[in-house]
């Protein structure tokens, strides 16, 4: 299934689409939040039976969960990109976080930092969690705790992030509207195998970004069971799994200026377009 959530920010309504048609879900849940996701959603919406057909056309798109508790992503999680930061690959996952608030729509405006001449973006694959993830035993548990996926947008400020940094990475990834989200939240039971996803960028229609999941240092499964480590992964908290090759940071394509239109892809969890803004 897939799950988005229409409307104005703030009044977002949970929707339901199935490749071609929308379908309300505000008779099952209020929105797409902590307490549907960890409340097996798919059989929840298959016992609703018959869903009102919606026309959103015109509506903008918010993103497919609501403001999750944690957003925890992992750096440095493809070889490549580890090389074009001009650093080794990690021996183990590399753990920032981001504001909850940085979460926007899939074609919200970005805002430029005041002062930023760095700004980069980052296609990843986004991990929603769905049941409390605690101490697993071992990889193998890992995704079954998994809600669905999502296409996101690290994006980043690379000067607060190493030039400024106060030791940690924080400063540079948590300013407002730098994670888009969506445009859907996938549930598992229709991506057969996370590390078999094509994730795509471009940047004012030129390409950026061309990989796979499959060049993860780190996988999904693993990722999970090594954060259950260290915290507890509760329903509703996003991870970013890490980028690719191919962002600002290699040296071989400009910082994002105010204009610019970025574009995130990844096979089977659709496509985001937004535009940059001033802050």
């Amino acid at each position: 299934m897939k799950f988005m959530r229409i409307g104005p920010v703030g009044a977002e309504r949970p929707v339901l689409f199935d490749g071609t048609d929308h379908f309300d879900l505000s008779g099952v849940t209020a929105d797409i939040d902590a307490a549907f996701l960890a409340g097996d959603p798919v059989a929840r919406v298959r016992a609703a039976g018959p869903l009102p057909r919606l026309d959103v056309t015109g509506e903008r798109v918010g993103a497919p969960i609501a403001r999750p508790g944690a957003v925890l992503c992992i750096g440095q999680n493809y070889a490549a990109h580890a090389a074009e930061s001009g650093v080794a690959p990690p021996e183990r996952p590399i753990l920032f976080h981001k504001s909850p608030n940085t979460v926007v729509g899939p074609y919200d405006r970005v805002l430029i930092p005041r002062g930023s001449t760095r700004t980069d973006w980052e296609v990843e694959l986004a991990v929603v969690i769905g049941r409390p993830a605690r101490y697993l035993d071992s990889p193998a548990d890992a995704l079954a705790h998994v809600a669905g996926y999502a296409v996101a947008n690290d994006v980043s400020e690379r000067d607060y992030q190493f030039a400024d940094p106060g030791g940690q990475w924080a400063k540079g990834k948590s300013c407002e509207t730098f994670n888009p989200l969506g445009p859907w939240l996938v549930t598992p039971d229709e991506v057969a195998d996370p590390q078999a996803l094509r994730l795509r960028s471009w940047v004012n229609g030129a390409p950026r970004q061309d990989s796979r999941t499959a060049d993860m240092i780190f996988d999904v499964a693993y990722l999970i069971w090594h954060l259950s480590q260290f915290t507890v992964l509760e329903p509703g908290d996003l991870v970013n799994t890490g980028t690719p090759q191919g962002v600002a940071l290699s040296g071989r394509f400009p910082y994002l200026a105010a204009g610019d239109v970025m574009e995130m892809e990844i096979d089977g969890l659709g496509r985001q377009r937004t535009a940059l803004a001033p802050a």
